[in-house]
């Protein structure tokens, strides 16, 4: 894996929006966002040109998209990017993104949602890059979220000491308070009591492998085009899903999950492990994690991996960050999930 040289406090931060036009229409809550990664974690922050771009013409112009990405990695002076928000059509820039000069200057790169189109495929391309909270949409919120979340996200970012033992938060939130109100910017919305952490839904031993995954339903975005990872990939996977604002059916998540193990990816993996999908009742997270059960173990006879739900990373909050291509471990029987080495080449 190419990992991205180390970033710190006073590090240049590139602002990209490289899937939607929401910091145009919420300028409140993206001024937020950036008012805590200056003023919590010390960055200094440079703007892309098409950071604040209207949604039409954001959507219009994909490769203004990929050239602000193209430009943040190979400027000296940036040493990182962070997305703005998500979207729905990111898939659109990846055409027009410079593979070659990016792997050659890598650096820290962080989104979710429908940033996993280009995380997923620079990884793919053999760099480290980085599913975790956005400007609007994790930092923005920082000081309404369990204290632990700031800690958490210094010490992926800024810590040498590894291995890294994740850990379950103990409220969590579906989401934000109206954006456009100012009184309560950055506020969430009903927070809920998580005593009983993940659950660990299968495995009987200890196994490591490297994450790879995101956004479930973006992910199909990619699938049977030259950005989908050929079949030797999936070999040392252990893949990491989570479920938009979308809320698609636990039917439907099954669906998506099925398809990895008619391409034979499932046999060849070490490990899985699912978000907390955004907005579903008890009933309908007891549905998905039977239905994950008996497609892994039923349907494909993959009896043997460990395989974990409702873990705290992607359209909930607070988020975990997960560096896809660093070898994580997961040990089922103690219910440790780990990243055993540093995400940045030190």
């Amino acid at each position: 894996m190419i990992k991205p040289r180390k970033i710190q406090p006073n590090s240049r931060i590139a602002i990209i929006s490289p899937s939607n036009g929401l910091p145009f229409l919420y300028p409140d809550i993206y001024e937020l966002g950036l008012t805590i990664l200056k003023e919590i974690f010390g960055f200094k922050i440079v703007e892309m040109p098409t950071a604040r771009m209207s949604p039409i013409e954001l959507y219009q112009n994909p490769k203004l998209r990929a050239d602000d990405i193209n430009h943040a990695f190979t400027d000296k002076s940036i040493d990182g990017i962070i997305t703005s928000i998500g979207g729905y059509e990111s898939v659109r820039i990846l055409k027009y993104l410079d593979v070659e000069a990016i792997k050659k200057n890598a650096k820290f790169i962080m989104g979710f949602s429908d940033a996993t189109t280009f995380l997923s495929y620079l990884n793919y391309q053999g760099m480290v890059t980085f599913y975790g909270p956005s400007v609007m949409a994790g930092f923005a919120q920082l000081r309404h979220l369990p204290y632990q979340c700031i800690e958490h996200i210094k010490k992926i970012l800024f810590s040498k000491d590894f291995p890294y033992h994740y850990f379950s938060y103990t409220e969590w939130t579906n989401g934000y308070k109206e954006w456009s109100n100012r009184e309560t910017l950055g506020e969430c919305t009903t927070f809920y009591n998580n005593k009983e952490g993940w659950t660990f839904l299968q495995g009987k031993k200890l196994m490591q492998g490297r994450l790879w995954g995101g956004c479930i339903e973006s992910l199909e975005n990619l699938k049977s085009t030259k950005y989908w990872p050929s079949g030797h990939f999936w070999s040392d996977k252990i893949l990491f899903f989570e479920t938009s604002e979308e809320k698609p059916s636990p039917i439907r998540v099954g669906s998506m999950l099925r398809n990895y193990g008619i391409q034979g990816v499932l046999e060849k993996i070490r490990g899985i492990i699912f978000g907390r999908p955004k907005d579903y009742s008890e009933q309908e997270r007891e549905e998905l994690n039977e239905m994950i059960v008996n497609i892994v173990c039923d349907e494909f006879n993959v009896g043997d991996v460990p395989v974990v739900a409702g873990m705290d990373f992607g359209h909930t909050d607070p988020k975990l960050v997960l560096p896809l291509g660093c070898k994580v471990s997961i040990d089922p029987i103690k219910k440790i999930i780990a990243l055993m080495e540093s995400p940045f080449n030190l």
